[in-house]
């Protein structure tokens, strides 16, 4: 695909976003950024959400990892499932019912005003890192299709990503998300399923063919129960599924934001359980388009890309096949689904954390629009900024499946909010709220040492997704160790 090809793409596309963003962003005040001022339609909420939970994470490295793991990744979209329908049926009635903006308010109701700042904190410190790394694999898919070849180094790259996010983001906020979030989530869906209608056709195969062809070449395993030790054993996959979805989408001021904009509680729970279903069917679409990219490979005897190790850098498998084997269309359409995944993913995260900050840490509420119209600006801004840093260094990181250390990342810093959250909603009891950033700390901490270890102390034992579950009960362990009995904290 030409570079002016790719050039004429891209700016027709962010000129859609913004001409949606300046649609959405008239008369806008914070109020309107911070919350939608509660009108957005759950229909599209639903939709939009998908694009920003799947990411250009999932576009890219999901699929790539069907060769080393068949479709084992079904094993944690399953427990997604389960989770989605805790936080429906337990969390969400709890946000609306306290009418928050920011949903670690909770925290200070429940905990104090400490446990209150080390939520957010925590909440902030994951997101930034984790949307930071999702958004580095656009930069990168620009840099390689159309920024190298007109020699612009990458760091001018990093930056004009990030730019056309806040020029987008900076006035409108989450109404403006809710609706270029919808735009993004069509192309991100019509990729996946595009490509897969021409790779199947490439190769010859029906629709019936792809599964049978796909099983015979063992691309299609979902179910791993033959080592408990393995990562991909399915227990471990889909309870961490279960606790990644009610900590990531839960407990998440990005995710949740975006539900909280509806009209009403029953408006929130039919968004909830439609975005449960479409984003099962979509991840399996996902997984069948990871076998059909090495099963064309292979019949075709294409050259996959390697790392420095000499193994198949799995999260360049997709970029190259789709811009140099199945045609303009394929391109094109690879070229919308990474931008609109990336980007979907981003801005809402950027729009959350200048929320989250400003809520929880400047005290909007009692200041007056003024006040909050130049604070927000600023934290914008700076968030902004943190993004281009991480994006810089992540890069330097060269890691192979990011899917994996964003997953990773997630365990350690998600692990003290699941459990700071369950120890509010499952107990009575109070905390020494000055006590409570230590324990949060202290649960990763021991966390790690103890998957670093495991191999060593526990015979072999690797660790998966299941940290998650551990972190928490260990913060709710902690929590409880420095708390009192109700009666004599009142």
């Amino acid at each position: 695909m030409e570079p002016v090809w790719v050039a004429a793409v891209l700016i027709s596309y962010f000129a859609v976003l913004l001409i949606i963003a300046w649609f959405t962003s008239r008369n806008a005040d914070t109020e309107t950024f911070f919350t939608g001022n509660r009108q957005s339609p759950w229909y599209l909420v639903a939709f939009g959400m998908i694009g920003a939970s799947l990411s250009g994470v999932t576009f890219i490295s999901v699929p790539g990892a069907v060769l080393n793991e068949s479709m084992a990744y079904m094993q944690v979209v399953f427990g997604y499932i389960l989770g989605y329908t805790v936080i429906g049926t337990i969390l969400m009635p709890l946000y609306y019912r306290l009418n928050l903006i920011s949903i670690y308010t909770y925290l200070k109701q429940r905990l104090g005003p400490v446990s209150y700042k080390t939520g957010s904190a925590f909440f902030i410190l994951s997101r930034t890192m984790g949307s930071a790394m999702r958004l580095y694999l656009a930069t990168i898919v620009l840099q390689l299709f159309l920024f190298d070849s007109l020699n612009v180094p990458y760091y001018v790259t990093a930056i004009t990503t990030i730019l056309l996010i806040w020029v987008y983001t900076f006035k409108g906020g989450i109404k403006t998300i809710v609706y270029t979030d919808t735009f993004q989530t069509f192309f991100l869906v019509s990729s996946v399923f595009i490509t897969v209608f021409i790779i199947a056709d490439r190769l010859g195969w029906s629709a019936s063919d792809v599964w049978k062809n796909l099983s015979a070449q063992g691309y299609t395993k979902m179910i791993f129960l033959d080592d408990y030790k393995s990562p991909l054993f399915f227990p471990k996959q889909f309870f961490g599924g279960m606790f990644i979805a009610i900590a990531m989408t839960g407990l998440d001021q990005d995710l949740m934001q975006k539900n909280l904009t509806c009209r009403n509680i029953g408006e929130a729970q039919r968004n909830m359980f439609s975005f449960t279903i479409v984003m099962a069917i979509v991840t399996f679409f996902f997984m069948i388009l990871g076998g059909l990219l090495y099963a064309y490979a292979a019949a075709n005897q294409v050259e996959l890309p390697l790392n420095d190790a000499g193994k198949v850098a799995t999260d360049k498998v997709f970029p190259k096949l789709a811009f140099g084997e199945f045609g303009t269309l394929a391109a094109v359409f690879f070229l919308l689904g990474i931008t609109a995944s990336s980007y979907a993913s981003a801005d809402s995260a950027l729009a959350a954390l200048t929320t989250g900050f400003c809520i929880d840490f400047l005290d909007f509420e009692n200041r007056d629009e003024t006040y909050r119209r130049k604070r927000k600006w600023w934290v914008h801004v700076g968030f902004s900024l943190l993004f281009l840093i991480i994006i810089l260094v992540v890069k330097e990181l060269k890691a192979d499946t990011l899917i994996k250390v964003i997953l990773k990342v997630a365990a350690y810093t998600y692990g003290p909010l699941l459990g700071l959250f369950a120890f509010g909603i499952f107990t009575k009891k109070k905390v020494y709220d000055v006590l409570v950033p230590f324990v949060c700390i202290v649960s990763p901490v021991l966390c790690y040492l103890l998957d670093a270890s495991s191999v060593k102390w526990l015979n072999g034992y690797v660790f998966g997704f299941e940290m998650l579950i551990l972190n928490g009960m260990i913060t709710f362990a902690g929590l409880w160790a420095v708390s009192r009995r109700t009666e004599k904290a009142e």
